[in-house]
């Protein structure tokens, strides 16, 4: 089992912010590190994995912060209810780059994050 994947973020903050307040994630932790960094970890309600929040530590890294998968969407978010999903992330300021869609594996729409990071709002068909 995947447990967590690193997200690059300009601010711990702000990616919070936009993590929990308007994709309605779960702030699952937010512990000091002795390196004066923070462990910050998110997750959707009930999902078993989650996303590190981590600040760059090299300018290579902070050159990767929004396109951290050379413009593909890289992470999927699942819903049982697109259209309530798709509304309510609407609502908080969430841009999508397209209308919704049907495709043979469900109805999907491509949304970016606070940084650009491209994603897929996903029910998948059954």
């Amino acid at each position: 089992m995947i447990a967590l994947t690193s997200l690059l973020v300009r601010d711990y903050d702000e990616a919070i912010a936009f993590y929990v307040d308007a994709l309605g994630f779960e702030l699952r932790e937010d512990s000091p590190r002795a390196d004066g960094g923070r462990w910050v970890v998110v997750a959707p309600p009930g999902a078993e994995s989650g996303l590190l929040l981590a600040r760059p530590s090299k300018p290579e890294q902070l050159a990767r912060i929004g396109d951290q998968t050379g413009g593909r969407v890289g992470w999927f978010l699942y819903t049982d209810d697109f259209t309530a999903a798709y509304a309510r992330m609407r609502g908080a300021g969430v841009r999508f780059l397209e209308e919704p869609r049907q495709e043979a594996y469900g109805t999907v729409a491509v949304f970016e994050d606070v940084y650009g990071n491209r994603w897929d709002l996903l029910q998948p068909v059954g």
